[in-house]
Formats: structure tokens, sequence, C-alpha cells
């Protein structure tokens, strides 16, 4: 294969893996008319159309697919080898691709960056929020962190936290004006924060539970988000009652005095945070060193024996 035809491939599997022809070309160091031009010039090459463009959107066609769905895994065992031959020189270079809820890249990621960085100045870190679970294998990540109970299935996983607490709240004034919820049937008698799912649209029914019954409850109120420093943000300012995690932004309000918690002895608890990776023999050197780090762990120290989820 010549120089040019493997630019061209890897420029369109930016663009699928992105979804974006600006995020792939500033991924890539290139100009987006630049970028476009190497597409159409591997379009005209192959003879067919390979992403389906709006102004809005790129999605591959049915011939992309097909041809990315051939491409991508073996650019994925280049980078491995690439990697590998690094670590055999002694070297901790290169790019690592990570895959993330918002909860871990605010509360877990982004205070170990600058600690990160300095003991790995030649590392780039290419961190995506994203809480819409995407396929970590097809993105071309080299890790995701997701919730454990959403692993996805044959992956190696190390938890990051304990299991996280959700937690109903509002603000004092809020509940001077409104009354205090005695049961998850209550607050169909109230304003709350709407949560949407990312990965389908839907509104989260709040799930409750005590002495072994579960309740799945559908709220409705001022404000729908999918982000939560939206919602906690609507909750200290009185718009009604959030149900987050409270390791998420929460507790040092509840410590405040600035939120209130509500039906905590109905409130439930989710597994924790989970760093994952695929289901592979060899585990890098880098991805070990930013599990670490994540763990607060001797940055040099040698990987451990990860576990299954």
């Amino acid at each position: 294969m010549r120089g040019f035809e493997f630019a061209e491939l890897k420029a369109f599997a930016a663009v699928v893996e992105r979804k974006s022809f600006a995020r792939a070309a500033e991924h890539l160091g290139l100009s987006p008319s630049a970028l476009s031009q190497t597409i159409r010039q591997l379009e005209a090459r192959i003879g067919t159309r390979l992403l389906n463009r709006t102004t809005r959107s790129v999605a591959p066609s049915a011939s992309g697919e097909q041809l990315y769905g051939r491409i991508a895994p073996l650019f994925r065992e280049m980078d491995a080898a690439v990697a590998e031959a690094s670590e055999a020189a002694g070297q901790t270079t290169g790019t690592l691709r990570i895959n993330t809820l918002g909860i871990a890249a605010r509360t877990i990621i982004a205070p170990r960056l600058s600690r990160f960085h300095q003991a790995y100045p030649d590392v780039v870190l290419d961190i995506v929020v994203d809480d819409a679970l995407a396929d970590i294998v097809v993105g071309r990540f080299d890790a995701g962190i997701r919730v454990g109970g959403r692993v996805e299935k044959d992956m190696i996983a190390v938890r990051l936290t304990p299991d996280l607490d959700m937690v109903a709240v509002a603000s004092p004034g809020y509940f001077a004006a409104r009354g205090t919820p005695r049961t998850p049937a209550d607050l169909h008698r109230h304003a709350c924060i709407n949560w949407r799912l990312q990965m389908d649209g839907r509104h989260y029914h709040w799930e409750f539970e005590k002495k072994g019954q579960r309740l799945d409850v559908a709220v409705d109120g001022p404000v729908v988000t999918n982000h939560a420093d939206i919602g906690v943000a609507a909750a200290l300012n009185g718009l009604g009652i959030a149900y987050h995690f409270e390791r998420d932004g929460v507790g040092e309000f509840l410590a405040q005095g600035r939120l209130v918690q509500v039906l905590a002895d109905w409130s439930i608890s989710r597994p924790g945070l989970f760093l994952y990776y695929p289901n592979r023999q060899h585990r890098p050197a880098l991805l070990s060193a930013f599990i670490d780090c994540l763990l607060d762990k001797d940055l040099e120290s040698a990987p451990r024996r990860p576990q299954i989820a």
C-alpha cells in the first residue's frame, strides 16, 4: 500500500469514529478542507460514496460501514504493535484515548491530569466525555469508564470507586414552600428535575427501594437535562427536587446546607465506577500507568492483576 492510500484510510476512519469532519481534522492535524479533499480522493479512487454528509452530521454509507469494519481492527493492531515496541524500548509515549462518563471526568480524571502529565509529559490524553455508552472497540478507544452495571460484556474491568449513592435533594427554600415528600409516591405532587438518558433520549424513571419493595417513578418538572451541573444548579435555585449521585457535586452542597436530602431510606446505590478495556492478553504499560494514577498509586508501580466485571 502506498503512503497516500494509507493516509486516506486513516482519515476516513477518523471521520467515522468522531462523527465529525472538524473533530477528525483536529485529531489528524489537518484543516477541515484538506480532510474533505482527502476523503473525496479516497471515494474517487474506490468509486463509491463512503460517507453521507449533511450540514449537521456525517455517517458512513453502507459501503463505508463495510470498509470501516475491515480496516478498524487492522489499525487497532498497528497501534498496539507500536505501543509494544515503545514499551520494549523503555519509552512511555503516544496517545491514550479514553471514553468516559461525565461524573468520572469531573471527579476522577480532572483532579489528576496535572499529576499524570508531570510523570509522562510525552503522553497525549485524548479524553471524550460521553454519557451515551459508546462502543469503545468501534470507537478505537483504549479504555472506557462506566458505572459497573453498564460495563460491556467480555471486558477487563478495574474498580475506581466504591458504590455510588443516589440522593434526592432540593433547596431549603423549595421544601419550605412546597413541603417535604415522605414516600416516592409524593413526588407526583412536586416539581422534579428530569434526567434525559443520552443513549436513547428517554426520561429516567427515578428508582427507589426499601425493604425489598422497588419503585420506578416517572416525574415531571420545569427542567429536563442530560448534564449533572444543570440539574444540581436547578435544585440549588429552588426549581425542584433533583435525583443525582451524591459524589457528583451534591455532597458538598449537602454539607453546606444549601441542599437538603429527602427520601434517604428509599434511595438506592449503584455499582461504582469502573475503568474497562478489551479482553486482550497484553495491557499496554501506558494504560496501566493511567489506571495507577486514577487509583492514586505509584505511577511507576507494576501493573496489578485486573478483575472481570
